[in-house]
Protein backbone atom coordinates (compact mmCIF):
# COMPACT_ATOMS: atom_id res chain seq x y z
CA UNK A 1 0.00 0.00 0.00
CA UNK A 2 2.96 2.29 0.63
CA UNK A 3 4.36 2.40 -3.24
CA UNK A 4 0.04 3.29 -3.99
CA UNK A 5 0.59 5.98 -1.58
CA UNK A 6 2.85 7.69 -3.58
CA UNK A 7 0.71 8.00 -6.79
CA UNK A 8 -2.12 10.26 -7.15
CA UNK A 9 -4.67 8.45 -8.19
CA UNK A 10 -4.19 9.45 -11.84
CA UNK A 11 -0.87 7.29 -11.90
CA UNK A 12 1.59 10.40 -11.65
CA UNK A 13 3.74 10.96 -9.13
CA UNK A 14 2.64 12.82 -5.71
CA UNK A 15 3.55 16.49 -5.89
CA UNK A 16 4.79 16.53 -2.70
CA UNK A 17 7.72 14.40 -4.33
CA UNK A 18 7.95 16.98 -7.81
CA UNK A 19 8.60 20.16 -6.01
CA UNK A 20 11.65 18.88 -4.47
CA UNK A 21 12.70 17.03 -7.54
CA UNK A 22 12.56 20.19 -9.49
CA UNK A 23 14.35 22.56 -6.70
CA UNK A 24 17.34 20.38 -6.64
CA UNK A 25 17.18 20.32 -10.89
CA UNK A 26 17.60 24.10 -10.92
CA UNK A 27 20.03 24.36 -8.28
CA UNK A 28 22.36 21.73 -9.90
CA UNK A 29 22.23 24.06 -13.58
CA UNK A 30 22.85 27.20 -11.27
CA UNK A 31 25.85 25.13 -9.78
CA UNK A 32 27.04 24.49 -13.46
CA UNK A 33 26.50 27.15 -15.29
CA UNK A 34 27.37 29.50 -12.69
CA UNK A 35 29.73 28.61 -10.04
CA UNK A 36 31.90 25.81 -11.49
CA UNK A 37 33.30 28.26 -14.11
CA UNK A 38 33.69 30.92 -11.74
CA UNK A 39 35.55 28.36 -9.45
CA UNK A 40 37.59 27.27 -12.50
CA UNK A 41 38.76 31.40 -13.23
CA UNK A 42 39.59 31.78 -9.94
CA UNK A 43 41.83 28.78 -9.94
CA UNK A 44 43.10 29.91 -13.15
CA UNK A 45 44.06 33.67 -11.52
CA UNK A 46 45.84 32.31 -8.30
CA UNK A 47 47.88 30.00 -10.69
CA UNK A 48 49.23 33.23 -12.83
CA UNK A 49 49.75 35.22 -9.04
CA UNK A 50 51.62 32.15 -7.89
CA UNK A 51 53.76 32.13 -10.73
CA UNK A 52 54.65 35.57 -11.03
CA UNK A 53 58.52 36.23 -11.78
CA UNK A 54 60.23 39.62 -12.70
CA UNK A 55 60.10 40.85 -16.22
CA UNK A 56 56.14 39.66 -16.30
CA UNK A 57 54.06 42.38 -18.12
CA UNK A 58 50.94 42.34 -16.00
CA UNK A 59 47.57 44.98 -16.21
CA UNK A 60 46.54 46.03 -12.40
CA UNK A 61 42.62 46.28 -11.89
CA UNK A 62 42.93 49.66 -12.31
CA UNK A 63 43.63 49.66 -15.55
CA UNK A 64 47.90 50.11 -15.07
CA UNK A 65 50.06 48.52 -17.01
CA UNK A 66 53.51 47.86 -15.85
CA UNK A 67 56.94 45.25 -15.80
CA UNK A 68 57.21 43.08 -12.39
CA UNK A 69 60.36 44.69 -11.15
CA UNK A 70 60.02 42.69 -7.41
CA UNK A 71 58.27 40.21 -5.56
CA UNK A 72 57.33 40.71 -1.52
CA UNK A 73 55.32 38.53 -0.14
CA UNK A 74 51.55 39.70 -1.23
CA UNK A 75 52.81 42.83 -2.54
CA UNK A 76 54.85 43.55 -6.08
CA UNK A 77 56.34 46.17 -7.31
CA UNK A 78 56.10 47.55 -10.91
CA UNK A 79 57.80 49.48 -13.15
CA UNK A 80 55.02 51.62 -14.81
CA UNK A 81 57.96 54.46 -16.76
CA UNK A 82 61.77 54.88 -16.66
CA UNK A 83 62.59 55.06 -13.19
CA UNK A 84 59.12 54.97 -11.72
CA UNK A 85 58.15 52.56 -9.79
CA UNK A 86 54.55 51.47 -7.55
CA UNK A 87 54.24 48.67 -5.22
CA UNK A 88 51.17 47.14 -5.12
CA UNK A 89 48.67 44.35 -3.23
CA UNK A 90 49.36 41.11 -5.64
CA UNK A 91 45.38 40.82 -5.76
CA UNK A 92 45.33 44.16 -7.76
CA UNK A 93 47.05 42.27 -10.92
CA UNK A 94 43.95 40.49 -13.18
CA UNK A 95 46.38 39.31 -16.20
CA UNK A 96 49.62 39.11 -17.72
CA UNK A 97 49.77 41.36 -21.49
CA UNK A 98 49.96 39.01 -24.58
CA UNK A 99 53.19 39.13 -26.06
CA UNK A 100 52.18 40.50 -29.42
Amino acid sequence: MSSLALLAANGQPSPVFVQPLIFLAIGLIFYFIVFLPNKKRQRALQAMLNNLKNGDKVITSGGIFGVVAGIKDDRVQLKVADQVKIEISKNAIVSKQSEE
